[in-house]
């Protein structure tokens, strides 16, 4: 039977962090989902993702970034822009530090099996992942779906200059009609903390096994990233999944009973990964 827990963890800037933690048994390997830009812990068929690993005896760990714009009191809406456009990729380094630092002093610890701990990223949530197991050897595997390969390409825009001039630019988001913030910082805050935010560079120095999944039909990070992680890290395992989207078939809201067929074939390579060896 599977237990499931709901609570806050201190992250960058003392702001909380929801997270949930589903446990389907002891001594099962404990997954850390990570989510991507534009995104949160309960995005479309995020909880649907959890609970079929939860059936495949993993336990599954989602938490919101402290600066991706939601709050514990509306973990599903922009309701805070002002820290989304504040947000750094050396904030959600902190954020995810603070994940795995709070995973090993919690109480429930002892229902996890922390010798095995696996981190899952989405989309820019997968660059995350990889610069933190090749800091962390606390990690012991490591996983993207629809991953990028670089930060720095999303930190040059063609519109950098103004960026830089007005120190904010907006993106329309599609689905609430919302103007989001990025300010200029999130540009500045790459090049000073250059080393640490290298994701080739971490590719290079990962030791742990990696599972690169990622669809055909990805329009939002093209597959040629994860060929292009395949060829810096040539021990990693890559899975194309013929005609997935950037989401593996989900959406937000996701209101359907049963998880897209591409999510599903995800689902398999990734739990069959994190069980081999153990």
């Amino acid at each position: 039977m599977t237990e499931k827990q709901t609570f806050c963890i201190t992250g960058s800037g003392n702001k909380p962090m929801l997270a949930d933690l589903r446990i389907p048994a002891h001594g099962a390997p404990l997954l850390v989902f990570i989510h991507g830009f534009k995104g949160f812990k309960d995005w479309g068929h995020f909880n649907a993702i959890a609970a079929e690993l939860c059936n495949h005896g993993i336990a599954v760990l989602k938490f919101n970034f402290s600066h991706n714009g939601t709050t514990p009191d509306a973990p599903v809406d922009f309701a805070d822009l002002e820290a989304f456009g504040r947000n750094t990729f050396t904030f959600e380094q902190d954020d995810l530090q603070a994940v795995i630092d709070y995973c090993f002093a919690a109480k429930w610890k002892t229902k996890v099996d922390l010798e095995h701990l696996v981190l899952l990223g989405h989309s820019r949530g997968g660059g995350a992942t990889i610069l933190q197991a090749a800091a962390d050897k606390r990690v012991s595997k490591v996983i993207t779906w629809a991953g990028v390969a670089d930060y720095e390409p999303r930190v040059n825009p063609p519109e950098l200059k103004q960026w830089k001039s007005t120190g904010v630019m907006y993106q329309r988001n599609a689905r609430t009609g919302q103007e989001m913030p990025l300010y200029f910082t999130l540009h500045s805050d790459f090049y000073a903390n250059r080393l640490r935010l290298d994701i080739p560079a971490a590719l290079k120095a990962l030791t742990q096994p990696l599972l690169i999944v990622h669809g055909t039909a990805d329009t939002s990070v093209l597959p040629a990233e994860a060929q292009a992680i395949k060829r810096i890290n040539t021990g990693a395992e890559l899975v194309f999944i013929e005609g997935a989207d950037h989401t593996f078939g989900g959406k937000h809201p996701f209101a359907d009973n049963t998880l897209p067929d591409h999510t599903l074939q995800a689902i398999e390579k990734t739990a069959a990964f994190i069980r081999s060896g153990l």
